[in-house]
């Protein structure tokens, strides 16, 4: 970290408003104007939309990933989380991921912390659950489900068969539908290479306390992907609560029994519980509380937007739409990092801010290879894809949507291998703890050299 004497704009948070509001800030700032430096836990800025795809194998996991350092080289990346802010004295406690927690000092703040898992006090989900928030979660998910059926086709207990072939996902929503679709794709073809599992053997579940899957591209489609996951099998438990979930005996509240080692968790996400720490305006449910140029009320020189706040959603209230608000979703936290980067710019010497204003151009979703839907807004006028088309859709967008070119040219590189290539079954458990094997090759003989030292030792304290 440096020293200078010029404004610091501190952003809190490298997600995907923190890197596109902190490189609009870079470019439009002039030579020496102010430092910007960038606080995360993370090293790089994650797109959360290609997690399931990660998870599938058909997206490489780093690619789904953005370095913050290369891509903000003129900005002070900082590894660590704010812990704390004081208003008054304009001061951020950071707390590295190793050393002594120290304070920042700043001028201007930007808070995109984005947002976290939404859970329920679930018996077993802590111990059980399986998140879909990072990459590494959606890594470690491909190797479980792939372990699984390691396990599965390792064994005659129909018992354990039957635990270790069961997933379930709570969540039908973007997150939920898409990595159920993708990982059960995967599985079906991986069912290729076991010679005794067949896809009848494996059982998904899939549960939403909602009525309907896939809200957000509207109830045609989604009844549509409703209909589409049936057919593969897949069961669906709509207006169903988890009750519990201990020891992988998954208990629902409609009376259905399914015991299993994979409960994945993706019923909807909240702010990060650490904004109640930075003395700015939250709203009712924990969101930061911003006016539409997206200035923290009761602020002049903090700017919020994203997962973590609740922004108004100044097209809907224009057309007579009461307490309208912007979806945490990526095609708004895009829209507003650039309105919200020319803001802090606009508020730093002193000229008027503009408001956010973005009419949803729809939505899209993946279902695995070949299958998805796309609902496209032109005007008053909306066009719904489904199947191929629809597939085609969800990956144009987000592919061109990923942040750098560097990553693009990647990713469309996955999917054009992809055509000719077969899928990767392969499980790498061991990452998840990869000194266990040189620890329990190395710890029988620095135990056997303690003893013979401990032995030895009395001897020579006797002669």
């Amino acid at each position: 970290m440096s020293t200078t004497e010029r404004p610091r704009i501190l952003v809190v948070g490298g997600g995907y408003v923190g890197l596109y509001a902190a490189r609009r800030i870079l470019k439009k700032m002039r030579y020496g104007e102010a430092t910007v430096t960038v606080v995360d836990p993370r090293s790089y800025m994650t797109y959360q939309p290609f997690l399931p795809e990660a998870a599938a194998g058909s997206i490489s996991p780093r690619h789904v990933v953005v370095p913050l350092r290369r891509v903000l080289p003129k900005a002070e990346v900082l590894t660590g989380r704010v812990t704390s802010i004081d208003q008054d004295r304009k001061v951020a406690s950071v707390s590295p991921t190793v050393g002594a927690p120290y304070e920042l000092p700043f001028d201007y703040l930007v808070v995109a912390l984005g947002a976290v898992s939404r859970t329920f006090p679930i018996p077993g989900l802590a111990e059980q659950g399986i998140g879909m928030k990072g990459v590494e979660e959606a890594i470690g998910l491909r190797n479980h489900v792939l372990e699984q059926l390691d396990k599965a086709d390792s064994t005659t207990d129909e018992e354990i068969r039957r635990k270790a072939l069961t997933f379930v996902f709570v969540g039908g929503g973007f997150a939920g539908a898409e990595t159920i679709g993708e990982v059960e794709d995967m599985a079906r073809d991986a069912t290729k290479y076991y010679p005794t599992i067949k896809r009848e053997d494996m059982r998904f579940v899939l549960v939403d306390v909602a009525d309907k899957i896939l809200p957000e591209v509207g109830p045609k489609l989604g009844e549509w992907g409703l209909e589409h996951l049936k057919k593969r099998d897949i069961e669906v438990h709509l207006k169903t609560s988890v009750n519990s979930c201990v020891d992988g005996h998954v208990e629902l509240s409609n009376g259905v029994i399914a015991d299993s080692n994979t409960i994945v968790w993706t019923a909807g996400v909240k702010p990060n519980p650490a904004l109640a720490r930075y003395g700015i305006a939250l709203g009712p449910r924990g969101h930061v509380d911003v006016d539409g140029n997206l200035q923290v009320r009761g602020t002049d020189y903090v700017w919020a937007a994203g997962d973590n706040a609740q922004v108004p959603d100044l097209v809907l209230r224009a057309q007579g739409v009461e307490n309208a608000w912007c979806p945490p979703n990526a095609q708004h936290a895009l829209r507003q990092a650039k309105v919200l980067g020319d803001n802090v710019i606009s508020g730093m010497r002193g000229f008027p801010q503009g408001e956010y204003k973005h009419a949803s151009k729809g939505a899209v979703a993946g279902l695995g290879l070949h299958k998805g839907v796309a609902a496209l807004k032109f005007g008053k006028m909306t066009l719904r894809f489904k199947g191929r088309i629809g597939w085609y859709l969800h990956r144009g967008y987000h592919g061109m949507a990923v942040p750098t070119w560097n990553r693009k040219i990647r990713v469309f590189a996955d999917w054009t291998l992809g055509m000719f290539l077969k899928r990767e079954v392969v499980s790498l458990g061991a990452m998840e703890n990869p000194r266990e094997e040189f620890y329990e090759a190395a710890a029988p003989v620095t135990a056997a050299a303690e003893a013979k030292k401990a032995a030895e030792k009395p001897k020579a304290t006797a002669s």
